[in-house]
């Protein structure tokens, strides 16, 4: 929700890009997105504690990849494997990132809207 032309502004005194988004767009963003990863903190909390006491955590059942971490963390000597299935859920957040953007790009395109 930043305005676009502060940062068009920032560009035409001789800012780049880069600068205008870390000096302009982030600063002005930083609170919504402080608000939005509490909110997703908490609400993964709920959906963990949800998870394990209903569904359980039976290996190759009901395990997900949250209970997964979980469990190889109360293991001595798994950390890594822990490790390892963070980095993939983190590949896997950013790749439907990835494609949540292309296919709103996509969409708008469709329709006639503008798309930067």
């Amino acid at each position: 929700m930043v305005d676009p032309g502060l940062e068009h502004a920032a560009q035409t005194l001789g800012a780049n890009k880069f600068v205008s988004f870390f000096t302009i767009t982030f600063p002005l963003a930083l609170p919504g997105v402080i608000g939005g990863a509490v909110i997703c903190f908490a609400r993964s909390l709920g959906e963990f504690g949800a998870t394990i006491t209903f569904a359980g955590n039976i290996a190759g059942e009901t395990r997900t990849l949250p209970l997964a971490v979980y469990s190889y963390m109360q293991v001595p000597g798994k950390e890594n494997n822990a490790m390892w299935l963070v980095l993939i859920s983190v590949v896997i957040s950013f790749a439907a990132l990835a494609c949540s953007a292309w296919l709103t790009k996509r969409a708008k395109k469709r329709l006639g809207g503008h798309s930067k």
